[in-house]
């Protein structure tokens, strides 16, 4: 199964580092980050999780709940966790997902369904495909889909950026242009008539084209 944007996010039961949780009850009215990894223990996956760690607050701010997923055990995640902290200067401070009998990433279309086996005699190029970032809504839906290869590590401030522009977008009429960052000016969405944005902007926008109207950042 392929999942695309706006799709419902397959929900689960799963052991975490912090317990078991069912996804859908997990996320409550908050927005989510799932982010996977092909294997505990690998360098790449260890500087992102870390650094996940040490901004978090940053997701709090925004009511964004992370939590991480990798195809082995949880104990191996709880030792992972010591070596992060020792080489990151931060440890998870998040739920980690055990995906031992790959039900997860089967059902996030991250493994192929005839998958099966022992976690343990899989190496991180078998799970090469489980390195993924969704962002989740509060309606359940995934809202962001990112895929990066083992050798590059994900840029999480950008993850930062994109949900900025999310929350602002799911609640006012308007969509963010290249490199927006929170403050700047938007451009009005195209759903919107000339007609309707007057009664939202009746000080009118910047137009250079009549299909690019720009207005600051409704607050």
């Amino acid at each position: 199964m392929t999942l695309k944007i706006n799709d419902t996010a397959p929900d689960f039961e799963a052991e975490t580092t912090e317990g078991r949780i069912k996804f859908h009850d997990w996320i409550g009215d908050s927005w989510a980050v799932l982010f996977s990894h092909p294997k505990d223990f690998t360098p790449i996956c260890t500087t992102e999780l870390g650094y996940m760690a040490k901004i978090k607050p940053e997701f709090d701010k925004r009511d964004v709940k992370i939590i991480g997923l990798s195809v082995d055990p949880v104990d191996r995640h709880s030792d992972w966790a010591d070596d992060i902290e020792e080489t990151q200067g931060h440890r998870p401070n998040y739920p980690m997902i055990g995906d031992t009998d790959f039900a997860v990433s089967k059902a996030w279309g991250m493994l192929p369904a005839d998958v099966s086996g022992d976690v343990a005699s899989r190496t991180p190029a078998d799970n090469a495909t489980v390195r993924n970032v969704f962002v989740v809504g509060p309606d359940k839906k995934i809202k962001l889909i990112l895929v990066y290869p083992m050798t590059t590590g994900r840029n999480f401030d950008e993850v930062l950026r994109v949900i900025d522009s999310l929350q602002l977008t799911a609640k006012h009429k308007v969509a963010t242009p290249v490199n927006w960052q929170r403050g700047e000016n938007v451009v009005i969405a195209g759903s919107v008539s000339n007609e309707a944005a007057k009664e939202i902007w009746p000080d009118g926008w910047e137009s250079p084209k009549p299909y690019i109207r720009i207005v600051p950042q409704p607050q």
